[in-house]
């Protein structure tokens, strides 16, 4: 049998007679950039978060740039974030004329501590913005997070790129701090079939900003009010993510039956398995094990034709780029794996990947 880590072709193919009635629609439209398509699909992202708007933008790094320009802040400004995450969150700090100030994580959800941020906004009272990226789709500690920040005066900024419809008692991630960045990478749970992303809130000054910022800083045609870019969601890849918004609930839902089966097949083996706190809802973008004898396992799935993945071989602090920005030691993660998890992944192939592990440990 083989299984990839992840395949985005066969949500497309789940979705095929949609998407293709999708793109076809627009293609017969005529309108081609911010049109119909996309002005729907921010309505009903918005929508499906309960906040006031949404603004589609070309890529998730794109929206997390440009949610941190919406601020205001003063150049060269410290952001608080964590080091274990993409690449492309540091990326967006710096493009955005920022400093990242990097804070260690919580081991048990690899997420950003909110007893290390405390002590780094302590340490550093420069710091005049906080990047919480809610990990592989479990959420981050938010109500630890935002009541030390609101008592600071700090805005929040969340990057949901892995965590489209996680929710914390209910309430999706993306509309507890000032404004939410999502990716729509073919990948994610909400996934195009090209690069995108979106910035949403419910802050209706933030977001008239956020569609000038996206669009050379036009206040009107040709006339550049402020300093903006050319990031503009596709509108094709707007069309079929409006289909695939419409499963999204569902194909999360199939990821944690998914979850649910790992956690339970491999319960009983040497390795770290993910935890959820109580009134979370972790939405599994990926799911990430430890084990010590992370490289063999790898290589032994990988003979029985079963992908896997390391997300992230170096954290942000371990990268060139990033160096100069590092204070201090911060903890490092070579132990972990991130498993096959798709909507489409049968319960066949989870069996199969289970007993693969299973045999490694004998």
């Amino acid at each position: 049998m083989k299984i990839p880590q992840c395949n985005p072709y066969l949500n497309y193919i789940a979705n095929r007679e949609a998407i293709d009635s999708a793109i076809t629609e627009v293609l017969n439209s005529g309108r081609y950039i911010l049109g119909n398509a996309v002005k729907a699909f921010e309505q009903e992202y918005a929508a499906w978060h309960d906040c006031s708007g949404a603004v589609g933008v070309a890529s998730g790094t794109d929206a997390l740039e440009l949610a941190l320009r919406s601020l205001e802040l003063p150049e060269q400004a410290c952001v608080a974030v964590t080091s274990h995450t993409a690449s492309a969150t540091g990326i967006a700090i710096l493009r955005a004329g920022l400093i990242p100030v990097f804070v260690d994580i919580d081991e048990r959800t690899y997420n950003i501590s909110p007893e290390c941020l405390s002590e780094a906004i302590e340490e550093n009272p420069d710091i005049a913005a906080v990047v919480v990226v809610h990990l592989y789709g479990a959420p981050a500690d938010m109500k630890k997070i935002m009541t030390l920040t609101d008592a600071k005066g700090i805005p929040v900024i969340e990057d949901c790129a892995q965590a489209h419809g996680a929710t914390i008692a209910g309430q999706k991630v993306g509309t507890f701090g000032k404004c939410g960045a999502f990716s729509f990478y073919p990948t994610k749970n909400l996934g195009a079939m090209g690069d995108g992303g979106a910035v949403i809130s419910s802050d209706t000054a933030l977001l008239r900003k956020l569609a000038l910022l996206r669009q050379y800083g036009w206040a009107e045609r040709f006339s550049c009010g402020s300093y903006g870019v050319n990031s503009r969601l596709d509108e094709l890849q707007a069309a079929i993510l409006r289909v695939k918004l419409k499963n999204l609930e569902n194909d999360n839902g199939q990821r944690q039956k998914i979850a649910a089966q790992y956690l339970q097949e491999l319960s009983d083996l040497p390795i770290i398995l993910p935890i959820t706190f109580t009134g979370h809802q972790h939405v599994y973008h990926q799911f990430v094990i430890r084990t010590p004898k992370r490289d063999q396992l790898q290589q032994y799935l990988a003979d029985q034709g079963i992908g896997t993945a390391i997300h992230y071989p170096k954290m942000l602090h371990q990268q060139p780029l990033f160096a100069p920005y590092v204070l201090g030691d911060l903890k490092t993660l070579d132990d972990i794996l991130s498993l096959p998890i798709f909507p489409e992944m049968s319960q066949e192939m989870v069996i199969y990947v289970t007993e693969k592990i299973r045999e490694f440990f004998q």
